[in-house]
């Protein structure tokens, strides 16, 4: 029981914490109380007996027209890293593009096929018959049907943004 509650204790602590670094629109107060067995909450609402946290905001940039910067360390390249010389790294990166090429070749084609499906579906309504004979539309089917072949559409289309763009970066 003991173990189960410092594992809480803990990841409530984790929790908070997280959510005191994020970059808020909103400050909320903090309140921290410990109970009568020992257990440890944090929390924007003050309980009986809680005490608020003097917490600063973190500097956010949030809102404003200046660009985040990049907080993150540049890490050094080790030096046994292995390397290969310019020759080895252009060929590379021309077999890179001819392998992006290709692939975009066939994206387009399979959006050629997804188009044409996607219009083979529109024109022909999903129907179902009566025991008397008559014809209904189903038209959830039909939407469904509709709404999977316009998925297979717009996943054709982004995959081909996503290999232009590739592309345009090894220029």
């Amino acid at each position: 029981m003991y173990k189960k509650l410092m594992t809480t204790n803990a990841l409530m602590f984790i929790l908070a914490m997280m959510a005191l670094s994020m970059n808020n629109v909103a400050q909320a107060e903090i309140y921290k109380q410990v109970d009568a067995q020992g257990r440890v909450t944090y929390s924007n609402v003050k309980l009986k007996g809680a005490t608020k946290l003097d917490i600063e905001a973190p500097a956010s940039s949030f809102g404003s027209d200046s660009k985040p910067r990049d907080t993150r360390a540049k890490t050094p390249t080790p030096t046994n890293f292995p390397k290969v010389d310019t020759q080895t790294q252009t060929q590379r990166d021309s077999t890179r593009k001819v392998i992006l090429q290709s692939e975009l070749e066939s994206e387009k084609k399979a959006l050629e096929e997804a188009k044409k499906a996607y219009d083979g579906g529109e024109s022909n309504p999903e129907v179902f018959k009566t025991k008397d004979g008559k014809t209904f539309r189903n038209v959830a089917k039909f939407d469904e049907k509709i709404k999977s072949l316009q998925a297979d559409v717009d996943a054709h289309q982004r995959n081909i943004e996503l290999l232009q763009k590739e592309i345009n970066a090894t220029n």
